[in-house]
């Protein structure tokens, strides 16, 4: 292995040794106690420390990485203590997580470090988040992301390059290519010769290096980011380096052939290095043991003082309410004035409120820009706004929603359009692992608002129809929005943005232009988790959102029955005291939801109806939803899938029992 140092002085030869033997000095103490059965789980990076401790050592501090299992030199050359790390991995309180996730599964603002979750290639997108705000901030600085060569056949690893390509994102793209995504090995992987080859795909630069040579590493990436941060793109960088253990400990190695632990053991990253140092006289062998030894002194003391630490404690109502990141923001109230919208229009002019009132919102979305949106909500938000503020997103949900996560870890708010909310499900693994798992595990609130055109009644089909809501009802730390009318549509999208918090903002595209009705002039927001009651009597209640308020509202006043209609408005969190109120008012209870019936989120409903009202009811609580089965494209189908045609016997039904 030829090392050249170029321009570097002694001493910082010596720096980028102290930062490589650092990892590995971890690693073999942690692969001692699990042994030992001290600790319960490790994945080795043994062998490629040169590649997260070079690439680390060319960044500035405040520049994000987003590192994955075996990237711990990113960890220990941006300087955590081994006592926060050590009490991370054991789960301790006083780790990053507070107990509540494993290894690196974290992030820390404090480190400018945004923590992987298992899904490979989530962390992708989000690199382009923080990117984009650097480059919104014209700050020159970049952002880096890790994959290895096994995640990089994941979806988002194209939609993140792919994105970063078409925006000129200066995100630094790592491939660690050592050979196997876990026992699979390359050849059964991809089918390209090398990644490099991958760039040109995406008109993008792309460079390869030994991965094990901490020179080779070092140089190439203070090369790439000096002049990325001058001229802001995407580089993929791939690294050649092998894996010399298990995918994890209990895993093994049996499926590698040896002759490869022969070979790549002589590409050792710290042996080479050292031996470089001794040879050229930078230093001596007994110096640079000493190093390691002084190292391991103070890496014994922390792990000793980490494992008298107490085990967490569970506090029930500590671990609810971290879920959840605090809103500051009172609501505000609306003024007297009014004018006459239709709910499509309240959405534009909410949104527009919102943009004029946060500078630091961003839209992002497909076709939003020149065209407007497919719904025309954006329309001449590019001509008040800029390109900046207001932007195309190329077909992509996945690493867009990734994206306006990087965006909130930056201090920016994000707004990301599904065009329906049925393309939601590719951006799944986004909303319900990174957005909604956020501030519980790593106290990062994840300031996005993904607005959701949704709904049946446009004769659209099973692809463009579906009422998705329930989908993400079951996640914690989500919240989810459903307005009926155009007032609660504006100042509840507005409220949205007052709110770190992730928050689902469904929009009926039936009630887009159907449904119009009084909204207060400018900016007002509404507060959540507040019920709004049509009192017409209290011989029973109907428990609805969205289209079904118009729906029950029209039943009843058709039939003239003394019936209460509760619009929830907001579903997550949805008003347990006017819900109990209601019950006991009226003692029978219709909960009529637009999504299929089974396991929607009036079943959940139901069941907390009966536990906690049972004694005020005079019948069963009864639900109506649509048919179990996809929707139908013909009239007369989806009419038959709705429950709208059976609203009126079922109320009936209710109100004789």
């Amino acid at each position: 292995m030829q090392f050249h140092r170029k321009d570097l002085a002694n001493e910082e030869l010596l720096q980028l040794y102290r930062a490589l033997v650092k990892p590995r000095v971890i690693e073999e103490r942690m692969l001692v106690l699990l042994r030992q059965g001290k600790i319960g789980k490790w994945f080795s990076g043994i062998g490629q420390e040169a590649i997260s401790v070079g690439i680390t050592c060319a960044l500035k501090p405040q520049e994000y990485i987003l590192p994955l299992h075996r990237n711990l030199g990113v960890f220990t050359a941006r300087g955590i203590p081994y006592q926060k790390l050590f009490a991370q991995w054991q789960g301790k309180p006083s780790g990053f997580t507070k107990g509540r996730d494993r290894s690196f599964h974290f992030g820390t603002q404090d480190y400018n470090i945004v923590g992987m979750i298992s899904h490979l290639g989530a962390m992708l997108g989000v690199a382009n988040g923080t990117a984009l705000a650097a480059k919104l901030k014209r700050k020159p600085e970049i952002s880096v992301a890790f994959s290895g060569d096994g995640g990089a056949s994941e979806g988002d690893f194209h939609e993140a390059l792919n994105t970063a390509a078409v925006w000129d994102l200066p995100v630094l793209f790592v491939v660690e290519n050592n050979g196997y995504g876990l026992s699979t090995p390359s050849q059964e992987q991809f089918r390209c010769a090398q990644f490099i080859d991958k760039g040109i795909g995406y008109g993008m630069e792309a460079h390869q290096v030994d991965g094990n040579n901490l020179l080779e590493v070092y140089h190439k990436a203070c090369e790439l980011a000096e002049s990325m941060r001058k001229n802001p793109r995407p580089v993929l960088l791939e690294c050649l380096t092998f894996r010399m253990r298990g995918h994890e400990e209990a895993s093994g190695t049996k499926y590698v052939p040896p002759h490869l632990f022969e070979e790549w053991a002589q590409k050792d990253p710290l042996r080479c290095y050292r031996q470089y140092l001794v040879e050229e006289r930078i230093a001596k062998e007994e110096e640079l043991q000493q190093w390691e030894s002084d190292i391991l002194v103070e890496l014994n003391q922390a792990i000793e003082t980490v494992f008298l630490e107490p085990e967490p404690v569970a506090e029930v109502e500590k671990e609810l309410s971290d879920v959840y990141a605090p809103v500051s923001t009172p609501p505000t109230p609306a003024s007297d004035e009014t004018r006459e919208l239709r709910l499509v229009d309240a959405v534009q002019d909410g949104l527009r409120e919102a943009m004029r009132k946060h500078d630091n919102l961003v839209l992002m979305g497909q076709d939003i820009a020149e065209y407007g949106g497919v719904f025309k909500i954006t329309e001449g938000f590019l001509e008040e706004f800029g390109p900046e503020r207001v932007r195309n997103t190329p077909i992509t949900e996945s690493s867009i929603v990734g994206a306006g996560y990087g965006l909130g870890i930056s201090g920016y708010k994000a707004m990301v359009e599904m065009q329906f909310s049925d393309f939601v499900s590719c951006a799944f693994n986004q909303i319900a692992n990174n957005l909604a798992k956020s501030h519980y595990r790593w106290g990062q609130a994840a300031d996005v608002v993904v607005r959701m055109p949704t709904g049946a009644g446009v004769q659209a089909g099973p692809f463009h129809s579906q009422s998705t809501e329930s989908w993400f009802y079951h996640i914690p730390g989500l919240k989810i929005y459903y307005p009926s009318n155009p007032a609660d549509a504006k100042g509840l999208l507005t409220r949205a943005f007052e709110d770190p918090n992730p928050v689902l903002f469904f929009e009926h595209k039936y009630l887009y232009r159907s449904s119009s009705g009084s909204v207060p002039v400018g900016y007002y927001s509404l507060e959540e988790g507040r019920a709004a009651l049509r009192d017409f009597g209290t011989e029973a209640c109907v428990i609805t959102y969205g289209w079904g308020v118009h729906q029950a509202l029209e039943t009843v006043q058709k039939n003239k029955w003394a019936v209460q209609v509760l619009d929830l408005r907001t579903l997550q969190p949805w008003d347990k005291e006017s819900v109990l109120t209601a019950v006991r008012n009226c003692g029978k209870v219709l909960l009529l939801g637009e999504a299929t019936e089974t396991g929607s989120l009036m079943s959940d409903i139901a069941a907390w109806i009966g536990e906690n009202a049972f004694e005020h009811l005079d019948a069963p609580v009864m639900r109506l939803g649509s048919l179990d089965t996809p929707i139908p494209l013909a009239k007369n189908l989806e009419d038959a899938f709705l429950p709208w045609s059976r609203l009126e016997s079922k109320l009936k039904e209710l109100l004789d029992y």
